[in-house]
């Protein structure tokens, strides 16, 4: 992980705002932040580690530094990649807050096992809360509820529908369509007006073991994203994971085309790291 390339002004933006409703800020690859009028504050898979050069190599900033996260209420991961999970990026923020990090068992199992974070950090068991589809927490005043989520990648993702009066926000992990009917499902039991979901394009990436170049699909492309949006009936599309790494980067705006003859979704919302979206 390096130094922040911005400082701690992010952090501090977060912490000294008081939106009328909901504010969110975008953080690079699939992070986000949400605070809401009350001040409860919702980090979901931060992350800001470079990579593993040559074959992931970070193409956008580090803009934070975790040891400069005071406030959080809870830290929400999808799934178990480094790039969803991630101690020197996550449990930081823990240590400083006492967040509660919530996540499916492996992913749980990364914090626990694999990286140690009661070792490495000023981090406790009673920190870790698993969740699975089909749950629903309460983190002051948001209401989470545990998703399916559909990424052939990871061996057990999720995805999320996080509640306020101002109104719902889905984020999706790296999820793809999925093969079930599971997010026509959602669509009609939440009003969702805005939904966060991973796109980029087919690349070329050398493979983990081998390191020989191999063709890669990790996220939606430009038709899988809006068939997600289509059966989710989004109000609010916001692209994600697009700028993070060298080769698999795509350009969001492509996706007007792909959803003009579509009902949803009924906007598209493109976003650079740092920038904030209010719900209101």
């Amino acid at each position: 992980m390096a130094t922040s390339d911005w400082g701690d002004w992010l952090p501090n933006a977060i912490e000294s705002a008081d939106p009328d409703g909901v504010a969110l800020w975008y953080l690079g690859c699939n992070g986000f932040v949400l605070k809401g009028r009350e001040g409860t504050t919702i980090y979901v898979d931060p992350y800001v580690g470079l990579g593993d050069p040559p074959r992931t190599v970070r193409m956008v900033p580090v803009p934070f530094d975790p040891e400069d996260v005071d406030h959080a209420d809870a830290v929400l991961v999808t799934h178990e990649h480094t790039d969803h999970v991630h101690g020197p990026s996550q449990a930081p923020i823990l240590a400083n807050s006492s967040a509660t990090l919530y996540g499916p068992d492996d992913s749980l199992a990364v914090a626990r096992e694999d990286e140690a974070w009661p070792d490495n950090w000023d981090v406790t068991d009673d920190q870790f809360a698993e969740v699975t589809e089909g749950d629903t927490i309460e983190v002051g005043e948001f209401t989470v509820h545990v998703e399916p989520a559909n990424d052939p990648d990871a061996t057990h993702p999720v995805s999320y529908v996080i509640e306020h009066k101002t109104g719902t926000v889905f984020h999706g992990g790296d999820t793809k369509p999925p093969e079930d009917d599971s997010f026509e499902r959602i669509g009609e039991a939440y009003d969702l007006d805005l939904g966060i979901l991973a796109f980029g394009t087919v690349g070329t990436i050398p493979d983990k073991e081998t390191g020989e170049p191999k063709r890669t699909r990790w996220y939606n492309d430009e038709n899988q994203i809006i068939e997600c949006a289509e059966a989710l009936q989004l109000e609010t599309l916001l692209p994600s994971h697009w700028d993070m790494w060298k080769g698999l980067t795509a350009d969001p705006k492509v996706l007007h085309h792909h959803a003009r003859s579509f009902d949803h979704p009924e906007r598209l919302e493109v976003v650079e790291i740092g920038d904030r979206v209010d719900l209101t």
